[in-house]
């Protein structure tokens, strides 16, 4: 606060879902539910991949740091989500919420580029299959995670300074329960221009470039595949990228949905927006460890491989 002599409030009040007050007590159930499988499903998958010898290989390693992604975006929003609904206890203190802040954006930006790197991942396996080995050794793993995770923190560490700088003197009432730049800035009462374009800046040069990069790693995909004489191999080729395509579409149709809601959606009721920034929050964490579940037969056998050790 003393680095820009200007005075916030001590606190924030957060918000559930307006016009909805009443019942967000018995919201707290399915959230609890949604925050048990989010976190019990990923650490079941980070358990599973260190304990079988089978599940050692690039995919599986990339699978690890998005769970651990999602993980950490569940425990970001948590404690003020399951205050805000259970206890109905909606202050949040000024520091925290820039914590807060800067956590979940760094968590989501974090999970945007392992996406990105698993399609990297599926692009080697199946364009170049044998170079697959030679390509992603475990340093080039470890090294496209540090990158990703050192990307999410230096790009995004100047938002909380971004938000110190504005007086807030309009209200100190959040919209979400849990903290958000876009939500934070929109409380300052001096100029948030360059607020607005080092959001935008970042949104662009990152999770849209990662998208882009995605999309065009599977047009690269569908072209080598065409190229498969035999229908059996092309769709066995394509069946291995079914899991990520779908954590793909878990992640990024919720975060389109919100960008358009907010921009273009302003006669649509507040609960409206709300709902949908919880779905993109919440979403991800919870599908992520069931579609890989389901869809990959390799986690399926180690899961049901290490319980049945875990009963012995």
């Amino acid at each position: 606060m003393g680095l820009f002599n200007i005075t916030h409030p001590a606190f924030f009040l957060l918000t559930g879902i307006p016009g909805l007050e009443s019942s967000q007590f018995w919201l707290a159930g399915p959230l609890c539910v949604m925050y048990a499988v989010a976190l019990g499903g990923n650490t079941v998958i980070l358990q599973a991949v260190r304990v079988e010898p089978s599940l050692h290989q690039p995919m599986y390693y990339f699978l690890s740091m998005l769970s651990f992604s999602d993980m950490a975006m569940s425990m970001a929003t948590l404690p003020t989500v399951l205050r805000t609904f259970c206890l109905n206890a909606r202050t949040i203190d000024f520091d925290a919420c820039l914590i807060q802040m800067f956590l979940i954006h760094s968590f989501s930006m974090m999970e945007s580029g392992i996406l990105l790197a698993m399609s990297f991942d599926r692009y080697v396996a199946i364009c170049d299959p044998l170079r697959y080995a030679t390509v992603l050794t475990n340093e080039v793993i470890a090294g496209m995670g540090l990158a990703v995770t050192a990307r999410s923190f230096i790009t995004l560490f100047p938002l909380p300074f971004l938000i110190q700088r504005l007086p807030i003197c309009r209200s100190n009432v959040l919209s979400h329960s849990y903290c958000l730049h876009p939500d934070m800035m929109k409380l300052g009462c001096a100029d948030i221009t360059i607020n607005i374009i080092y959001g935008l800046f970042v949104l662009i040069s990152t999770f849209g470039m990662d998208l882009l990069f995605i999309f065009l790693s599977y047009v690269l995909i569908l072209h080598s595949v065409m190229a498969i004489a035999s229908r059996e191999e092309r769709l066995k080729a394509l069946n291995t990228c079914v899991s990520h395509i779908l954590a793909v579409l878990a992640f990024y149709v919720p975060m389109i949905g919100v960008s358009m809601v907010h921009r273009f959606g302003k006669n649509i009721p507040r609960y409206i927006h709300v709902l949908l920034s919880n779905i993109y929050l919440f979403v991800p964490p919870v599908l992520n460890p069931l579609i890989y579940s389901a869809k990959t037969k390799e986690i399926r056998r180690a899961i049901v491989h290490m319980f049945h050790h875990i009963k012995m």
